[in-house]
């Protein structure tokens, strides 16, 4: 007795973190980063704030910030069933083996993985189409820039962030045939320190427009006291850069969290199901653009996103080569879907290697 007493007391003390408290059904978050990043895991809570919203006292959610991607993901995961979780979504790439594992052990739990490509029978996937939103602000980037040298911050060299330096560079280019992108790679999804670092690493080689693909507003702190241009990654930056601020690719997870929660409360929820949403389905969102951004380029940028909303335009559309000079797409091709899911190359005009 005394065991199931002290861990039950282990188990409240680890879940206090709750933004509400239910009778129905529990659904569990973990987030690879803090809540208050202000970017990608930030946008996640606004997604559990979307189910608290649409179902109150129905659904529990709980949550646990900063799980990193291995088997301590396991761990978490497990306490979370063990507590009562009846679905759990799990939020950064590198929890996709982790959900794997676990989601084997409880067959009756539903998990949902961001950004993976593992399902199950109890496994299904999400992912939004950001590469989109890299190509609206690309175009913006390429007309913007007086340097013609846009940096850009990585995290790590997976198909989504190889996807969206090439969908990024090759608006910009499209809009400036004079640009030229420098990538830094970081291999972390947030760290304040190293994220500014490598920030201003670009700006002292003369970039003047900067992008990124890691989550804390560093980035756009930094851009601001150097006077030049930044996007807010997952979520609006603008309060930490009003002026280096020209808009933000916004993550709109609420919809799609709210969806599957109410499909797995009415049994209709189904595993090995791969989602991956865009513009045109509102999972990803082109923010308010800065009246820094010129009227017309303004405008030319919202017809851009609006034509990929519609379908009428797609990012990766040929004739498109890879780095090496080889062909990958002919004129008027596009790019398939597994291709995308699987990028793992530059295209041509882009320096550097993808490391390994």
């Amino acid at each position: 007795m005394k065991i199931l007493k002290i861990c039950s007391i282990i188990l409240s003390t680890l879940f206090v973190s709750s933004f509400a408290i239910a009778s129905d059904m529990k659904v569990g978050f973990i987030m690879v980063g803090p809540l208050d990043d202000h970017g990608w895991n930030y946008q996640h809570s606004v997604g559990i704030k979307a189910i608290n919203e649409a179902f109150g006292d129905k659904v529990e959610t709980i949550y646990q910030e900063n799980v990193p991607e291995g088997p301590d993901a396991e761990r978490v995961m497990t306490q979370m069933v063990l507590s009562g979780a009846d679905m759990i979504f799990a939020t950064s790439f590198g929890h996709m083996d982790p959900v794997i594992n676990v989601a084997k052990k409880f067959p009756d739990v539903k998990f949902e993985h961001a950004t993976g490509f593992k399902t199950a029978d109890n496994v299904s996937t999400y992912s939004a189409r950001f590469y989109e939103g890299r190509s609206v602000i690309g175009h913006i980037a390429g007309k913007v820039t007086k340097s013609n040298k846009i940096g850009y911050v990585a995290s790590y060299p997976i198909p989504e962030v190889v996807r969206g330096i090439n969908s990024a560079y090759l608006a910009a280019k499209a809009a400036n045939p004079d640009v030229e992108f420098k990538v830094i790679w970081i291999f972390t999804w947030f760290d304040p320190a190293k994220e500014a670092d490598a920030a201003k690493t670009l700006i002292q080689q003369g970039a003047d427009v900067i992008m990124q693909h890691v989550d804390s507003s560093a980035i756009m702190t930094v851009a601001e006291e150097a006077g030049v241009f930044a996007y807010g990654q997952a979520s609006d930056m603008s309060e930490f850069g009003p002026n280096a601020h020209l808009t933000a690719i916004i993550n709109g997870w609420g919809p799609y969290y709210v969806k599957r929660v109410k499909e797995a409360m009415d049994g209709t929820w189904k595993g090995k199901q791969e989602t991956f949403d865009g513009i045109g389905d509102g999972m990803v969102i082109i923010g308010k653009m800065s009246d820094k951004i010129p009227a017309s380029v303004r405008k030319e940028a919202q017809d851009l996103a609006d034509s990929i909303a519609s379908g009428d335009i797609h990012p990766f559309t040929g004739p498109i080569n890879k780095q090496d000079g080889s062909p990958w797409l002919a004129d008027g091709e596009e790019a398939d879907i597994g291709t995308l899911l699987g990028m793992n190359f530059y295209v041509e005009g882009i320096e550097g290697d993808i490391p390994q």
